[in-house]
């Protein structure tokens, strides 16, 4: 039978209201920078291509994607996705934004460490993100040693969404500071302009922190259970 644990409360609340805030910022700092033209007329696809053939990166293209901030880069077919606020839009905003998906293109280049490991732990992140949760209610509900380790083992599964989201934080940390370096050194944005994309990609951050501090407070929520279960 499942039931509803209070002690549950403690663990989400604080990364639900993290996040709310998180995506507040990000999009109230893309909303108030998206009313700020370029002073060049630059649009986030222009940014984008100048930025990429500035480093060798002919061969990525940089693509039109439905949605709003569905801006993403893809490695495997070195492809970069803009959303429709962002391709062809002359905005601080835009600009910064696909500055750092550019960034991530870099970073593939370089075959960058953290871009290299969250790339090869997707697989079993797809998986341990829906399974794990299931062989762990599944062992929790189990009697004896048997429960205990099938629990374990589902809660270790759901772990890797915590180790993926934490390798998450320096990729995209990194992948501003590279957007922030090109628009300086190619001369793309003005020192004033760059100064609304550090608002808007650090906004953007705290949304990869929220999703960090959410997956972890699920792991240590489940820890405490399967503690609390034995005692």
């Amino acid at each position: 039978m499942w039931f509803f644990d209070p002690i549950y409360l403690l663990f989400a609340i604080p990364p639900l209201l993290l996040g709310l805030w998180a995506q507040f910022r990000v999009q109230s700092a893309f909303r108030n920078y998206s009313k700020v033209r370029t002073g060049n007329g630059l649009t986030g696809a222009q940014a984008a291509r100048a930025i990429l053939d500035a480093n060798g990166l002919q061969t990525v293209t940089v693509e039109r994607v439905g949605g709003s901030l569905t801006d993403h880069y893809d490695p495997r077919g070195k492809v970069l996705r803009l959303s429709e606020s962002v391709y062809a839009t002359p905005s601080v905003a835009a600009v910064g934004v696909a500055a750092h998906e550019a960034g991530h293109a870099l970073q593939d280049k370089q075959h960058y460490g953290p871009l290299r490991l969250r790339s090869a732990i997707v697989p079993a992140v797809n998986i341990g993100s829906w399974l794990g949760p299931i062989i762990f209610m599944v062992g929790f509900f189990m009697s004896g040693a048997a429960g205990d380790t099938i629990a374990l083992i589902g809660l270790l599964f759901f772990a890797m969404t915590a180790i993926f989201a934490l390798v998450t934080l320096p990729v995209e940390f990194n992948a501003s500071k590279r957007a922030k370096q090109q628009l300086a050194s190619t001369g793309l944005l003005s020192p004033q302009e760059i100064g609304g994309v550090d608002k808007v990609l650090d906004a953007a951050a705290l949304t990869y922190v929220a999703a960090a501090v959410q997956a972890i407070m699920t792991v240590l929520y489940y820890v405490s259970l399967m503690s609390r279960s034995r005692d």
